[in-house]
């Protein structure tokens, strides 16, 4: 769907903008709302428009600032006055913030930044509408070599093939991996489910010496470490 471009070149709006972006430049992001940071955001894509209403309209739809930058691109152009070139504005933002949590977790041993990591993974998976499951794979220096996808799957459950993961691994030529997972609900904490395939893909590693350091669950309301639980 088309941006509709009213014209708002006005001086109060152009005011009103000059402002914002005063307080952006002077202050700092934590200086503007949530909805205006994404009001200016949308202003830059959309120039000729008050982009007001929308942010909060967004806002209001996504349920936050963070569903809002992760949602889908196409649940985003289904929203009366959004196009392309607004998604595309806000998929920017999405994709700027993870490269720069990536960077965190690249130039040094995982376990040794743990906290980055899961900054990381909870900005990517914790507002996804449905489960995504992915592997990280290190070296024998606890270093990412590989961060893949494995599976997606509904709101509730994504198909994990334990064979598939250490063979993976093993064609990686991975010393050791970490499972992750989403939970949509937002509760991270594991299901029985969760804990049967982790002591399965353990199990499967260890005849074949890939061993998993961790199977970490992320959500909205926080993550969930099994090994921390004492579940694996």
């Amino acid at each position: 769907m088309a941006e509709a471009q009213p014209d708002v070149s006005g001086t109060d709006a152009v005011g009103h903008r000059a402002r914002l972006r005063g307080r952006l430049i002077e202050q700092g992001g934590d200086a503007l709302l949530d909805h205006e940071l994404i009001e200016y955001l949308l202003a830059l894509a959309i120039p000729r428009r008050d982009t007001k209403p929308l942010a909060k309209a967004l806002l209001r739809e996504f349920g936050g600032i963070g569903n809002l930058i992760s949602a889908d691109a196409q649940a985003l152009l289904r929203i009366d006055g959004v196009g392309e070139t607004a998604v595309a504005a806000i998929k920017i933002v999405q994709a700027t913030a993870l490269r720069l949590l990536r960077a965190e977790i690249i130039a040094k041993p995982v376990l040794s930044s743990w906290q980055a990591l899961l900054d990381y993974l909870r900005a990517d998976m914790a507002y996804l509408g449905i489960e995504r499951v992915r592997i990280l794979h290190l070296n024998s220096k606890n270093m990412l070599i590989r961060d893949e996808v494995m599976a997606e799957g509904s709101i509730d459950q994504a198909a994990v093939p334990v064979r598939e993961v250490i063979r993976r691994a093993i064609d990686l030529g991975s010393a050791s991996i970490i499972l992750v997972h989403n939970h949509p609900s937002g509760d991270p904490q594991p299901s029985r489910a969760d804990i049967q395939l982790t002591r399965d893909i353990v199990e499967a590693g260890r005849r074949l010496n890939v061993s998993v350091h961790d199977h970490i669950i992320v959500g909205t309301q926080g993550h969930a470490s099994l090994r921390a639980l004492g579940l694996m």
